[in-house]
């Protein structure tokens, strides 16, 4: 059985964890995402969702697989996984993550790969990685340093508390907290809007993110004009420039366009 699946609908890529009952994250769940991640590459996707089957989004690593390895096959393990979760974070296009129940470990750093979280009201999250003696392994709590700052970051895998949907929203992590019973249908409705965008400039936008994250605003700067430039010269800017231009010279409001991705 498949411990993750995909689909491609629309434009938009569906991500779905299928691994009962606790959505445990392992070596077969990542290979599948990896598959995914292959597919959609060469799919003309254009938004990306990630979702998970169940009550819970996911409780984490699988540690069953962990007491007896030695080291350094836990090494490869864990560096196996970081490169896929990394190569799912810099997916070219909008990549939204719809969660609910506990999101723990690992399906929390996963989740944090995306650019926009959805969480039901219902919906915690948590590193449980200090209770094992461990840290964050895949990232996470520099991620949510990223997000939230050092001291809540620092806080939260820590302590390894849980922290509602609502907390992690106050703190700047989750965009939106939705009653659990609403948040698929919006989650989606939120993906297949973002589909119908200037796919071109979100990858654009998502690149210019990942500079400053690693070299701050005057690396962000430097690499301005080499990531924006380009964008000039597709289909969906020269059409938006223009009709902007046309409705300006008219007096009319600008229309609503329907970019093509390209």
């Amino acid at each position: 059985m498949h411990h993750l699946t995909f689909d491609i609908a629309n434009d938009v890529a569906t991500i779905t964890l299928k691994h009962p009952p606790q959505n445990r994250i392992d070596d077969q769940m990542v290979d599948e995402l990896d598959e995914a991640l292959d597919a959609i590459a060469t799919s003309g996707a254009r938004a990306v969702l990630l979702q998970a089957d169940g009550d819970n989004f996911s409780f984490g690593g699988d540690i069953q697989l962990w007491p007896d390895a030695p080291a350094n096959e836990l090494r490869d393990r864990f560096e196996r996984y970081m490169n896929v979760f990394n190569r799912f974070e810099r997916l070219p296009m909008p990549v939204v993550a719809a969660v609910q129940g506990l999101c723990f470990g690992g399906g929390f750093e996963l989740v944090l790969r995306a650019d926009v979280i959805f969480a039901g009201d219902g919906a915690t999250f948590g590193h449980p990685e200090q209770t094992l003696g461990i840290v964050t392994l895949l990232g996470g709590i520099y991620r949510v340093a990223e997000r939230a700052g050092r001291a809540r970051a620092s806080e939260w895998a820590m302590t390894s508390k849980p922290i509602s949907a609502s907390e992690m929203k106050q703190g700047g992590v989750v965009n939106r907290v939705i009653a659990d019973g609403d948040l698929a249908r919006e989650a989606r409705a939120f993906v297949e809007d973002l589909a119908r965008g200037p796919t071109r400039a979100y990858a654009a936008h998502k690149a210019l993110l990942r500079v400053w994250a690693v070299g701050g605003i005057s690396a962000a700067d430097e690499a301005m004009f080499d990531i924006a430039m380009p964008l000039f010269a597709t289909s969906d800017v020269q059409a938006g420039i223009k009709s902007a231009v046309e409705a300006f010279k008219a007096g009319k409001p600008r229309p609503v366009l329907h970019f093509s991705g390209q």
